[in-house]
């Protein structure tokens, strides 16, 4: 690892695993740390031996901080928005990706860190995680879609208590109100939880979950009809596919389906 591309990359199976190795840090994200995942997620769309993504942090103390504070004392206020744009731009190919992608939040999710875990279509956190909005006590608001995507996720009432109050949820609080949708147990690698808990992604159509994301994701756009409409434009994607055949011809051989992602 080097702070020039501070994420540590690795591959388990046809997962990958992208770890930012910052943890003297808390994980923080710098603006390298947000150019590595604007990279990894571009490039992870055409390689074909990806099937899902987990984002995690080094250590097991923060799974990211937020902002890189030390870095943004030397910023003025123009710096700043260019800071924030970059959030927009390097994280957008994650938050869009075709592959899922799950947070493995192994400590602390706060502020930036909290908001790359809501970019992630899953979130899984380890038992002693803590996850919150700190920036209204810091005189500022989420500004890396935390107010956009949170309320969608917990609803309106409940994602103004966290950033108004700066109320921060335990993994159980986080859990109970659908902010993540597994706890890992305590003393388990919160890592290696979530790559057995996504095994039938890993084993699924990339043809069927890229249209099933891309779906979902329009649905927070528009309204039902149109929604409903932009469904069977998805849908048309799996019914042409060559992996809706081997599903068929793996039931009707009793076996399980081998899928290509064509």
């Amino acid at each position: 690892m080097s702070e020039s591309f501070p994420i540590r990359v690795e591959q388990r199976g046809a997962v990958a695993v992208w770890t930012i190795d910052r943890a003297a840090r808390r994980n923080a994200l710098s603006r390298a740390t947000l150019a590595a995942f604007g990279k990894l997620a571009r490039e992870a769309q055409s390689n074909a031996s990806i099937r899902a993504i987990i984002v995690t942090g080094a250590g097991d103390v923060a799974f990211c901080a937020g902002a890189d504070l030390k870095e943004r004392q030397t910023m003025d206020e123009n710096a700043v928005r260019e800071q924030i744009e970059l959030y927009r731009s390097e994280l957008r190919p994650l938050d869009r990706s075709p592959k899922p992608v799950v947070a493995a939040i192994n400590g602390a999710a706060l502020g930036g860190g909290l908001e790359l875990a809501l970019t992630c279509d899953l979130r899984v956190a380890a038992a002693h995680a803590r996850l919150g909005f700190p920036e209204t006590s810091l005189g500022v608001i989420p500004g890396a879609g935390g107010t956009q995507r949170l309320p969608r996720i917990i609803g309106e009432g409940r994602a103004k208590e966290m950033i108004l109050l700066g109320r921060q949820l335990t993994a159980d609080e986080a859990l109970a109100w659908g902010l993540v949708h597994r706890v890992t147990p305590a003393g388990e690698s919160v890592v290696d939880d979530a790559l057995e808990w996504i095994r039938p992604i890993a084993a699924g159509s990339p043809i069927a979950q890229a249209a099933a994301l891309e779906a979902v994701d329009r649905a927070l756009d528009v309204s039902l009809d149109v929604g409903l409409e932009l469904e069977k434009v998805s849908y048309d994607k799996t019914l042409v596919s060559e992996d809706r055949r081997e599903a068929l011809a793996a039931f009707a051989e009793k076996r399980a389906p081998r899928f290509q992602g064509r």
